[in-house]
């Protein structure tokens, strides 16, 4: 099992842009995908983006295409987002997860083994 502690949520303004990183510890870091989930309140749980183990893929939700840019560190156990462009509707609990197998690049929920605690990410119109 993996933990996963995520930072960088806060509130932002409408257009700005904000940095979330996720540590990771305790299996082989750098032989499984990464993803990155959000809720909103009294929504579900949702895909935002997903990278594989060496970066070469990196599948986003159509919501953050063009304006969320997920990257990492396999040195640094680390998987960053970056989001620019915010808009109020990207308010939400942001969530890093590790995928369940190596070398597979997913991006639904069960596929996932590992979550962290979630960040907040408020941006204000």
């Amino acid at each position: 099992q993996v933990q996963l502690v995520e930072s960088g949520g806060g509130l932002v303004q409408a257009g700005g842009s904000l940095g979330l990183s996720c540590a990771a510890s305790g299996r082989s870091f750098a032989i499984y995908t990464m993803g990155w989930f959000r809720q909103a309140p009294g929504k579900e749980r949702e895909f935002v983006a997903a990278i594989s183990w060496t970066g070469g893929n990196t599948p986003y939700a159509d919501s953050v295409k063009g304006r969320f840019t997920i990257s990492r560190d396999n040195a640094k156990n680390t998987v960053y987002l970056q989001m620019n462009s915010l808009k109020p509707e990207d308010t939400a609990v942001y969530y890093c997860a590790g995928g369940k197998l190596p070398f597979r690049v997913v991006t639904t929920e069960n596929e996932y083994a590992s979550w962290g605690q979630g960040t907040q990410v408020t941006v204000s119109s």
